[in-house]
């Protein structure tokens, strides 16, 4: 397998620049989203439509329905959580629970406030302040979604392949799923981005990726209505 990013000298200044770039960030909508506050409303939409596919919106529950036993709007984590923009207006409204899993603490802290206190208590469980490539999940607690945006063009190749493996292990076996919504190149190379450290892969590199971790694609979707110039951005069910 092609490894863009093992080219680099050291992994670890890479994650490092990262991270110091996200801590110059604003902790709102428009810090996550690049300054692209705008696009917030038709990703959402765009994501709503294709995780409905597979789950439920709550509000289309009964009571009855949410007792038994293999129901399946649980948990859900939302890795790259940011501030929780994806957590409160996409996740919450399929899933009783959602963790977090954020390498900024800043940008968690600000989720209390964002997402609303309330609301923060009852239904946000576990948070993991940690950088995709160090996550260690509880092994006792099995996703029903496991939902990745804009994030894992932070990792390195190799540790793709291992992220998606861990999250593989946490699933639940009966129905879990993980989504992928990531931008990709309109050809077949990567472009890197030294300023944030990231990298923007092409569509092949991202299935073999998942071949790789041992997942199938379910189904894919692509997002429509972006602005002209920006990459073009794919959903892809994984399990």
């Amino acid at each position: 397998m092609s490894d863009s990013q093992e080219k680099l000298s050291n992994r670890e200044p890479f994650y490092k620049k990262g991270e110091e770039y996200w801590s110059h960030i604003e902790p709102t909508v428009n810090g996550m989203l690049g300054g692209f506050s705008q696009l917030s409303v038709i990703d959402t939409k765009a994501s709503k439509r294709f995780l409905n596919q597979y789950f439920p919106l709550l509000e289309e529950l009964n009571a009855e329905s949410r007792l038994i036993t293999n129901f399946k709007n649980k948990r859900c984590l939302d890795c790259g959580a940011g501030i929780g923009r994806v957590t409160k207006n996409l996740l919450l409204n399929f899933f009783e629970c959602a963790d977090m899993l954020e390498q900024n603490q800043k940008f968690l802290e600000a989720a209390k406030e964002y997402i609303g206190e309330d609301v923060y208590k009852k239904r946000i469980g576990k948070t993991y302040a940690c950088s995709l490539h160090k996550f260690q999940p509880d092994p006792s607690i099995k996703y029903d979604l496991i939902w990745c945006q804009w994030v894992t063009g932070h990792l390195t190749d190799t540790d793709f392949v291992a992220f998606l493996k861990i999250c593989k292990s946490v699933l639940n076996p009966e129905h879990g799923l993980i989504v992928l919504k990531e931008n990709h190149t309109s050809n077949d190379e990567c472009d890197s981005d030294m300023k944030d450290s990231s990298i923007t892969r092409p569509y092949w590199l991202l299935i073999d990726i998942f071949k790789n971790a041992g997942l199938q694609v379910v189904s894919e979707r692509r997002q429509y209505k972006f602005p002209k110039g920006l990459y073009p951005v794919k959903m892809f069910a994984l399990k």
